[in-house]
C-alpha cells in the first residue's frame, strides 16, 4: 500500500494545513484520509458519540484534493503529526522555491492510529440525491446561537459527562428549516471555515448520510435511525 501522496502545488499544501488547523481547534483528535482515482478525501470528526448512550449526533467534515493517481490508501492519522509533516513541506517548498518548477509536492502519511471510533463510519462516496437547498446564513446562526447556548449552560468546573450531555441537546436540535439535520452541522461549516459569505448550501442525502454542500467543502451527517424514512 503506498503511504504517500502528492499535492498539486503550494496552494494546496496550505489550504490541507489550514483546513486540519481549524479542525484541530474543534476537536483534536484524528483526520480520515482516502486517497485513490487521483482523489485524496480528508474526513475530520467535528461531533459524535462517546458512547451507546451518547446523544450526539455524528458530523464530519469533508474536504477533497487532486492527488497523484497512484496513491491509494484509507488511514485515520493523528491531525497534530499530519499538521506537522505539512509544516515540514511548507518549509521545504519556501528554501527550494526557486527549483520548484511546479512538480507535485510528495507528503509522506505519519504512523496511523487505530482507536478511533468515527472512523469505522463510512460515509458513501456515491448514491448521493438532491433534496433541496438552504442559505449559508441559516448555518451560521445555528452555530451562533448554540455556541452561545453551551457557554451559558455549562458554568467553569463542570463535569465531563454534564458537559457532553448538555452539547449533544444542543447540537442535536434540528436546524430551522431543516428536517432531521441537526445544528451541529451549523457548528461544523462555521468551524471548518466552510462558510463565506452568502450562499446557497445544497442538501444531498443517501442512507442514513446527509451532506451539506459548500464552496469550501462539505458537511456530512449521520441521521439518528428514527429519523429514517422507510
Amino acid at each position: 500500500m503506498n503511504q504517500s501522496f502528492s499535492l498539486i502545488d503550494p496552494l494546496a499544501v496550505s489550504d490541507l494545513k489550514v483546513y486540519l488547523s481549524r479542525a484541530s481547534r474543534v476537536e483534536d483528535g484524528s483526520v480520515r484520509l482516502i486517497a485513490g482515482s487521483g482523489v485524496l478525501a480528508a474526513y475530520t470528526a467535528i461531533l459524535y458519540p462517546h458512547g451507546l448512550l451518547d446523544r450526539m449526533p455524528t458530523v464530519l467534515g469533508l474536504r477533497t484534493f487532486a492527488t497523484d493517481t497512484g496513491a491509494a490508501f484509507d488511514a485515520v492519522v493523528p491531525v497534530r503529526s499530519m499538521l506537522d509533516r505539512l509544516a515540514r513541506v511548507e518549509s521545504t517548498i519556501k528554501d527550494q522555491a526557486a527549483d520548484a518548477g511546479g512538480e507535485p509536492i510528495g507528503i509522506r502519511l505519519p504512523l496511523e492510529v487505530s482507536t478511533v471510533t468515527w472512523a469505522g463510519i463510512s460515509p458513501p462516496r456515491k448514491g448521493w440525491r438532491p433534496v433541496g437547498e438552504t442559505a449559508s446564513e441559516t448555518l451560521e446562526a445555528a452555530a451562533r446561537a448554540g455556541i452561545g447556548e453551551v457557554a451559558a449552560d455549562i458554568p467553569e468546573g463542570t463535569g465531563e459527562q454534564i458537559v457532553q450531555r448538555v452539547r449533544a441537546e444542543v447540537w442535536g436540535r434540528p436546524m430551522d428549516g431543516l428536517e432531521y439535520v441537526p445544528a451541529g452541522a451549523g457548528f461544523a461549516a462555521s468551524g471548518l471555515g466552510f462558510i463565506a459569505g452568502d450562499e446557497k448550501v445544497a442538501v444531498y442525502e443517501t442512507g442514513p448520510w446527509t451532506r451539506l454542500t459548500l464552496r469550501r467543502g462539505h458537511v456530512l451527517v449521520r441521521r439518528q435511525a428514527w429519523t429514517l424514512k422507510p
